[in-house]
């Protein structure tokens, strides 16, 4: 005679409990981990701002955040103002660096009217307009923060990207790539024409900064393509505001 346990009833009601018990643990631990997880994102996104504008740990090749600990402090000192631009109107927002901008992207496609944070930071006496931006690389998301002044000439910048290929599309986040950034207008002649990763430039040094564009990396075409069409679609839906800084 068969024992209970080996009936296929007994196999499905345990699986089904094991599931319970399971998804509820996991469950649980998200849940007692969110705190933590919202906390390191809202470190993160701080560092990330603070390293557009210049305010970072940089030594003479590497990218360097400051760190967590520092990051707060830092970012009440530096970052003077946080912009919510929607349709006509800016209002000011202290959480503004806590809107997700691949929602607002989504609002967009549906037919509703986006919110564009920007945040307005001060450093040796210069001005600094940081947005965050988001596109498409070779494989998934790819993101920048870039601080730009009063004219959209580039400041500073920092790249990164989901799931690149390591030593390819992943070096968007080397500091020899952000760097070439610094200097380059998103202007030409009074109307706005973004930044292109070019393959092929003639000005591999990036020693002109009047042709709107920067080197592409060797072997990352889609992603540098992708860089490329985040810059121009993301940052001209910035150009209403800055005409009124004029």
């Amino acid at each position: 005679m068969s024992k209970k346990t080996d009936s296929n009833i007994y196999t499905i009601l345990f699986a089904i409990a094991m599931v319970i018990v399971v998804g509820g643990l996991l469950a649980y631990t998200a849940s007692a981990l969110r705190p933590r997880i919202d906390n390191n994102e809202r470190l993160e996104k701080q560092q990330n701002i603070l390293y557009a504008m210049g305010v970072n740990a940089n030594d003479e090749s590497s990218a360097i955040f400051v760190s967590t600990d520092e990051a707060p402090e830092l970012f009440s000192k530096y970052i003077t103002k946080q912009l919510v631009i929607q349709g006509d109107g800016v209002t000011e927002d202290s959480e503004a660096y806590l809107i997700d901008v691949k929602k607002e992207q989504s609002r967009a496609k549906a037919g509703k009217e986006r919110r564009l944070p920007l945040f307005v930071g001060n450093k040796d006496g210069k001005t600094f307009y940081i947005a965050p931006i988001r596109g498409k690389g070779l494989w998934d998301a790819i993101w920048a923060y870039v601080a730009m002044d009063v004219d959209m000439v580039v400041r500073g910048a920092y790249f990164d990207h989901k799931g690149e290929t390591a030593g390819l599309g992943a070096n968007i986040k080397q500091r020899y790539f952000m760097d070439d950034f610094i200097g380059e207008s998103l202007m030409s002649n009074g109307s706005f024409k973004g930044i292109t990763v070019a393959k092929g430039n003639n000005d591999p040094k990036n020693i002109d900064k009047n042709d709107n564009e920067v080197d592409a990396i060797a072997g990352a075409t889609i992603t540098g393509d992708g860089v490329s069409a985040m810059l121009k679609s993301e940052l001209r839906q910035y150009v209403p505001y800055f005409k009124t800084l004029k």
